[in-house]
């Protein structure tokens, strides 16, 4: 009866990895403890080797880096099946030394933040206050060669949190600075130069910024060249036509376009 009880207890055990680890991910440096039921010799301490694998008596070299406790636990129990008889493996990450975040980009002070725990992007942004400099529209977060979340802007500022994700271990989030963003004015302007672009600047912003029209400027010949995100056969920009002489006149508000980073605003002159 007291074997009985000790087997469901152990079978208890091994349910549990999952609910205690989540989803948590094993990387190399990690301590991890591993247990067979039955088998003192076979249990013990083991370090995730820079290879990304653990050695274990019996059956050697087995892969752990990338997979979950629960994952490994089930490889290990495969491996020891010729050697040891319904083995019954639990497995327990003891110490995490991997959970790093790689932060880059200039917007924020670069840094490698070692977390205790889960967190998400959201919480994980908070920790650099007001974040002023930073160029949330282009910011980024790299899980290894994939881009898993661009622009952080709608999260961040508006507070639409189902853009939140999960940070990982050894995500790269990358940061911009805005002043590697410019936008340039040229043309019929009082003075033609290129300025910061902030988040929600319009046409008409970056014109004022500029010192406003000249007497020879038309109005209703403004002209935004943009880049295109996605050139292709050939085109690498498009041309947006604006009529500033139609916002004034309080007839198409919609002529005041939003900019982006990189745009040019030529304002033409008059012909006459």
């Amino acid at each position: 009866m007291f074997r009985s009880l000790l087997f469901v207890l152990a079978a208890f055990l091994i349910s549990t990895p999952s609910a205690i680890a989540g989803d948590y991910i094993i990387g190399d440096g990690d301590l991890l403890v591993v247990s067979v039921w039955n088998e003192p010799e076979l249990s013990g301490e083991v370090t995730v080797r820079p290879d990304g694998k653990i050695t274990l008596p019996a059956i050697g070299d087995v892969q752990a880096t990338g997979m979950t406790p629960t994952q490994l636990a089930g490889e290990i129990k495969k491996a020891l099946q010729p050697v040891v008889k319904a083995p019954i493996v639990t497995l327990t990450v003891s110490m995490v030394t991997n959970n790093n975040i790689y932060i880059a980009g200039g917007g924020v002070p670069s840094e490698v933040i070692a977390l205790p725990g889960r967190t998400t992007l959201f919480k994980l942004l908070c920790r650099f206050g007001s974040m002023e400099e930073a160029d949330l529209t282009r910011s980024y977060v790299m899980r290894g060669n994939e881009k898993v979340k661009e622009n952080f802007y709608s999260l961040f500022v508006e507070g639409d949190f189902s853009q939140d994700i999960e940070m990982m271990p050894n995500d790269i989030v990358f940061i911009p600075h805005y002043r590697d963003n410019k936008v340039y004015v040229v043309g019929a302007v009082m003075e033609p130069k290129y300025i910061f672009f902030t988040h929600g600047m319009k046409v008409l912003d970056a014109i004022l910024e500029a010192g406003g029209f000249t007497e020879f400027a038309d109005q209703s010949e403004v002209v935004v060249i943009r880049k295109l995100e996605n050139p292709g056969q050939g085109q690498n920009e498009k041309e947006i036509e604006v009529n500033i002489k139609k916002l004034f006149a309080g007839k198409d508000a919609g002529q005041n376009i939003l900019l982006r980073p990189g745009d040019y605003v030529t304002v033409n002159e008059s012909i006459f």
